[in-house]
Order: C-alpha cells, then sequence, then structure tokens
C-alpha cells in the first residue's frame, strides 16, 4: 500500500492547516487506496480567533492541534526521512505561512522551518512527488526555488505570485480547480481556498492534484 506523509501546520485556517483542504487531501488519498499519514512539525503557534479573526495572545502546540484533524494519529516530522513515503503533500491554510515557514510575516525573505525544510528535501531527493495546495507552494518556493526553480501556482493573486518567484520559483497562473504540474521536479500544485470559491471546486483541485501525485507515484523518477 502507498504510503503518503501529509504535513499539516495545525488546525483551522488562520493559524493552521485550512480544515476543508486537509479533508479533500486525505479522502483523495484513501480514494486511492493509500495510506496517509499526518505529519506536523513540534514547535507553538500564535493562536487566532476564528469568530473575531483577531489574535488572542496565547500560543497552542502544532503538533497537537494537527492531531485534531488526524483523529489523534500525527507522528512528529522529526521522527521520520522523507525518503521513506511514497508521496508528500500539504494542504494550505494560513499555518503553512506562518509555521511551516514565515512568508506570512516576511515574504520572499521567509525561512522553512527546519524539520520541514528537511522531509520535503529528503523526498525530492529521493524522487518522491510532491502536492502543494493553497498557500502552501511558498513552502516549496522556499525549499526548492534556489536550487530548482520550481513551476507552481498559487492561483493569480499577482502580490503573492510575485513572492513565489522572488524565491526563485517560476509562477503559472491557474483556475481555481485545475493543477499546475511540473513533470522535471514531479511537483504538483492547486490553488484551492486562494480563490473564493465553493468546496466543490476545491474538492476537484485537490483530487487533481493528489490524483497526479499518485500517478507520479506509481512511475518512480530515476534517482
Amino acid at each position: 500500500m502507498p504510503k503518503i506523509g501529509v504535513i499539516l501546520s495545525g488546525c483551522g485556517v488562520f493559524d493552521g492547516s485550512e480544515i476543508h483542504e486537509a479533508v479533500a487531501v486525505l479522502h483523495a488519498i484513501d480514494r486511492h487506496g493509500a495510506q496517509a499519514v499526518c505529519l506536523a512539525p513540534e514547535m507553538e503557534l500564535n493562536e487566532i480567533n476564528h469568530l473575531s479573526q483577531q489574535p488572542t495572545g496565547k500560543k497552542r502546540s502544532v503538533l497537537m492541534e494537527s492531531a485534531r484533524i488526524a483523529r489523534g494519529d500525527v507522528t512528529p516530522l522529526a521522527k521520520v526521512n522523507g525518503a521513506d513515503f511514497d508521496a508528500i503533500v500539504l494542504p494550505g491554510g494560513f499555518g503553512a505561512a506562518k509555521n511551516l515557514c514565515d512568508f506570512a510575516s516576511k515574504g520572499a525573505d521567509c525561512t522553512a522551518q527546519e524539520q520541514v525544510a528537511r522531509v520535503l528535501k529528503e523526498a525530492q531527493k529521493a524522487g518522491k512527488p510532491l502536492g502543494f495546495a493553497c498557500i502552501s507552494p511558498a513552502v516549496a518556493a522556499r525549499v526548492f526555488g534556489k536550487d530548482l526553480g520550481p513551476n507552481l501556482t498559487i492561483g493569480d493573486d499577482k502580490a503573492t505570485a510575485d513572492g513565489l518567484e522572488a524565491m526563485g520559483a517560476t509562477h503559472q497562473n491557474c483556475e481555481g480547480d485545475g493543477i499546475v504540474v511540473d513533470n522535471r521536479h514531479r511537483i504538483v500544485s492547486t490553488p484551492a481556498y486562494m480563490y473564493d470559491q465553493r468546496i466543490t471546486s476545491v474538492f476537484t483541485g485537490i483530487g487533481k492534484m493528489v490524483d497526479k501525485v499518485m500517478e507520479m507515484a506509481r512511475q518512480p523518477a530515476a534517482v
């Protein structure tokens, strides 16, 4: 059974993983008969009140919050090697740009969380396909932009796209339920909630992204 790592960044769109997107990823992986393994870094996040959308001044554990989505079954990134998975997928949500990297506050000057960068690099070096939804391509741009110049999409927001390109990625505009495929580097991305769109379109785009990632996983790259 293929084993797909899903890197979560908390629980909730404003300070963690976007829950609809995370569920869409897990559903699509299961539809392929593969095993989703939820992963998250051990670090703190700055809590956002999702009703008022304002900071509470409190902190929460990214790992513990991710466990809410994972139904308690989540593994710290520090305990895994990216090469041991058949693919890695990242849902979006502001947590991807706040916790997995700090693109939300620093833009193109951001850095990626150490364990996230390590696992992604291990997987990519081993030829494993990678999938990114919503704002999480910012993580890919930071981790791989300088060395690989991957082709990515976050939809059509120019300011965000310019930030990815400033980190060395190539941005391609894409419809909300579409995907952009970088065959050379085995990276697939979809805009998801970077557009204000219906949940059906989000599930469609993420489903296409996971479909392509699984197709690549069945055709291992020469490394």
